[in-house]
């Protein structure tokens, strides 16, 4: 039993991970590295993230800067922002590119915070599925003899609460992230 729990909580705490990371990726009209990691450069032949060819760093609230250590790929990367879908104009002086985020509008935000509520009920169904295949697992158990009911019930009570564990952190990375959008 002990063992369904650990693998739940595992899992559950993957779901949580994944959030984190969306909404990392998530352009809140604030300067963010992570809007880069799905851009990728075409370095000699094999597509190559650009925070592994350049120092990618806030300058300031809402601008980016990037500077790549090797000055012949300056173009390739502009060309694969330009490319890529954050919807930013990269601008180049020759050593650097910089990526100016643009202020938010108040409908743009709204928008965002329904996305970032989205991801947000999207994986507490997937926290509430892993709670349902660990109490068939542990049912499963119990039929085959492997647990008694008081067995099957303190398995079913630890994973409910763990759920409810999980469910609230959900919810205050995303009540966060929203308060995050919002105040820009």
């Amino acid at each position: 039993m002990k063992e369904q729990l650990k693998k739940a909580e595992e899992r559950m705490g993957r779901r949580v991970d994944h959030m984190r990371k969306e909404f990392s990726e998530i352009r809140a009209g604030r300067a963010n590295p992570a809007v880069l990691d799905k851009v990728k450069v075409d370095y000699y032949g094999a597509p190559t993230p650009v925070n592994q060819l350049a120092a990618v760093s806030v300058t300031e609230a809402r601008t980016l800067t990037i500077q790549p250590w090797d000055m012949s790929i300056i173009k390739k990367i502009e060309k694969a922002i330009q490319k890529s879908d954050i919807g930013i104009n990269p601008n180049n002086d020759g050593k650097v590119i910089r990526l100016v985020f643009p202020p938010l509008t108040e409908e743009r935000r709204k928008m965002i915070v329904k996305d970032v509520q989205k991801i947000a009920e999207d994986t507490k169904v997937q926290v509430r599925n892993v709670r349902r295949d660990t109490i068939e697992k542990l049912k499963a158990m119990k039929k085959s003899g492997e647990l008694t009911e008081d067995d099957l019930k303190q398995g079913e009570k630890k994973t409910q609460e763990l759920t409810d564990k999980t469910t609230k952190q959900i919810e205050k990375l995303s009540a966060e992230k929203q308060k995050e959008v919002l105040e820009l």
